[in-house]
């Protein structure tokens, strides 16, 4: 179809921010509408020496359907630790939310070998309180870490389970690519309004994690 008229003489659009440019079919011919999705950064924790956990313990709220967060190079002191992440539903002080998750591995051996895709029922967890695992047995060479997404799905709801997705890549501590996709649900009709990230043993010594509503 052809464009028949753009009025750039009576242009309605204010550039800002939030806003993008659309044609319309009114005498104006351009006019600024709202943006609708994407990632909103709303806080970041940037590790620069030994901590031994990394929590958010605001913002998590009704004001977003979806929560992300990146991690990015994570390191940790010691080599061979196992990452793992919780919920909980009243501001940080207790992070014990009851969970059931999947966990799946795939790795590769830096020399070619050992390429292996599989179930890890060892490390996945059933109607449990403890700390859901996403990383295993992190290297720390000075050039090894952790990167990850994490999905938070729906935490105020009051009615339905809470649905998280994870997923991760790591250096394993016997130089190895690991690869771990992780699903579950916090079993719990309460909002879960914090999340801790946290080694099963040791401190984070670098790293940056970051926390994004999707609107």
């Amino acid at each position: 179809m052809a464009l028949s008229k753009v009025n750039f003489n009576s242009i309605n659009a204010t550039p800002t921010a939030s806003k993008f440019v659309t044609f319309n079919a009114d005498a104006d011919g351009l006019a600024a509408g709202d943006v609708s999705g994407g990632l909103n950064l709303i806080t970041t924790n940037t590790i620069t020496s030994g901590v031994s956990s990394s929590s958010f313990t605001s913002s998590i709220d009704s004001t977003y359907d979806t929560y992300i967060f990146k991690l990015i190079n994570i390191h940790c002191e010691t080599n061979a630790v196992d990452f793992r992440f919780n919920g909980s539903i009243d501001s940080g002080s207790n992070y014990n939310v009851t969970k059931t998750t999947t966990f799946f591995n795939a790795t590769h051996q830096e020399d070619g070998g050992g390429g292996a895709l599989s179930y890890q029922a060892g490390n996945d967890l059933a109607q449990s309180t403890a700390a859901a695992q996403f990383a295993v047995a992190l290297g720390n060479d000075a050039d090894q870490s952790l990167s990850a997404t994490v999905y938070l799905f729906s935490p105020a709801s009051t009615t339905f389970v809470k649905h998280f997705m994870i997923t991760s890549n790591s250096c394993h501590s016997s130089d190895k690519s690991q690869n771990h996709f992780i699903a579950g649900y916090f079993n719990t009709t309460s909002a879960i309004d914090a999340i801790q990230f946290i080694p099963e043993s040791d401190d984070i010594d670098s790293g940056v994690i970051k926390m994004y509503g999707v609107s």
